[in-house]
């Protein structure tokens, strides 16, 4: 009797790592719920009242500084080392390139360039969103503060709300976001929750922002990842367009490559009985600009020359037609019997 082999762990991961034939059709694409809408509003109007309790410099200000006064790179020194690079991994540049290259695999594996045009529309999104309310408030950091009790708007800094908290939330959520399991997005957003928070915590933890700028950093990256099922149809039409670009391509591509061009004696190709080809067949004209050698000039003898109409006619001789064996010469009996009838 025959069994089939058990797969192990290992067989299992490297079977998981080829590509699949063609695009699977249960990839989930997110959709603006009511749910969704709800988190949306909610979440903004959290962002707006950190926004108004700073700029009318409430308690937050005031427990701002207390945090900064507090100085925790001071009070635990040895975790420092530690921090500075796992801060890393709030910064845009790094992170950008870690999940291009596996959202690019998982591309090229699914047959789609949906995840990474999700990563590209929420890396625009946050540049723009988060750059222009960091260059608009001016908010300064607490390295450069400089009247205690202030808040330090609108004086030129570019620290509120902060960039890798906002990042950190944005890169690495987006793996949760294209999930295709509910088991995988349920992990994934824990991940992608305790990698924000410690990196926003690590910022604090180093003097480089406030605190309320890391609170405002994870509603600004909160606020991107619930607004990206409304960017998901023209991310659709985009993908669509670059498919069709790129059948285009390889059709002109096709097209425009150089036939090899047959021998000189090579015999021709014959088509089967009934084809268009033997039904008209195609007449190869010469160029009008061919290059022809010079016809030399004829040379006339002395003497008298009669025109055309004096000429006597020279009958030719014998048949002007080509020689064919399946002809009978007039006058000769044929060799086939004759039958009556």
């Amino acid at each position: 009797m025959r069994t089939e082999r058990k797969l192990t762990r290992l067989d299992r991961v490297f079977a998981r790592l080829d590509r699949e034939p063609e695009r699977p059709a249960h990839i989930d694409v997110p959709r603006m719920s009511r749910h969704r809408v709800v988190l949306f509003a909610s979440t903004l109007a959290f962002y707006v009242a950190i926004v108004w309790a700073i700029v009318i410099t409430s308690w937050l200000v005031r427990f701002d500084w207390q945090v900064m006064f507090f100085r925790p790179y001071q009070q635990w020194p040895e975790i420092h080392a530690f921090l500075d690079y796992y801060v890393v991994l709030g910064q845009r540049g790094p992170t950008a390139v870690m999940i291009a290259a596996w959202l690019g695999w998982r591309s090229w594996r699914q047959h789609t360039l949906r995840p990474l045009l999700v990563l590209g529309a929420s890396l625009l999104l946050l540049n723009i969103t988060v750059g222009a309310a960091k260059l608009s408030m001016g908010r300064l950091g607490p390295h450069y503060a400089t009247n205690v009790g202030s808040n330090e708007m609108w004086l030129g800094g570019d620290i509120f709300p902060s960039g890798h908290t906002a990042n950190a939330v944005v890169t690495w959520g987006i793996l949760a976001y294209l999930a295709s399991t509910p088991w995988a997005r349920r992990w994934l957003s824990a991940l992608s929750a305790v990698v924000s928070l410690g990196v926003g915590l690590t910022t604090v933890y180093l003097g480089t922002h406030w605190l309320s700028d890391v609170v405002l950093g994870w509603a600004a990256g909160l606020l991107i990842l619930l607004a990206l099922p409304w960017c998901e149809p023209l991310i659709a039409r985009a993908e669509t367009g670059i498919f069709d670009l790129r059948d285009a391509w390889r059709a002109r591509r096709r097209g425009t490559a150089p036939v090899p061009a047959a021998p000189v004696g090579a015999p021709a190709a014959l088509s089967p009985l009934g084809s268009p080809a033997d039904e008209e067949e195609p007449v190869v004209r010469e160029p009008v600009a061919a290059s022809r050698p010079p016809r030399p000039q004829g040379y006339l003898a002395p003497g008298p020359h009669l025109a055309r109409s004096e000429r006597t006619p020279v009958t030719p001789i014998g048949s002007r037609r080509p020689p064919q064996s399946d002809r009978v010469t007039r006058g000769t009996t044929s060799a086939r019997p004759l039958t009556g009838g």
